[in-house]
């Protein structure tokens, strides 16, 4: 597991009210199956722009970027990228 994702599944653990542990999740498991409401959707937003020093812009606030492990991983890549 690469560090970003482990970093992204404790940020999970803390703040996504999950029903499943999130390191018993798959990659693209759907973490809203996994127990995740909206409002949990949020925290777990405020606490990735906290741990990765990134702002998730307008186009990005949408239920598919915080789908899955995979998802978040790759929006966080996408605002990383370069820095």
């Amino acid at each position: 597991m690469s560090d970003t994702a482990a970093r992204i599944r404790t940020i999970l653990k803390e703040h996504g009210r999950l029903a499943t542990d999130a390191e018993a999740l798959a990659d693209d498991a759907d973490l809203y199956q996994a127990g995740m409401t909206s409002h949990a959707s949020v925290n777990v937003m405020l606490a990735l722009e906290g741990e990765f020093d990134v702002e998730f812009p307008d186009a990005m606030l949408k239920r598919s970027v915080f789908e899955s492990v995979a998802s978040i991983r790759a929006a966080i890549d996408e605002l990383t990228a370069g820095t």
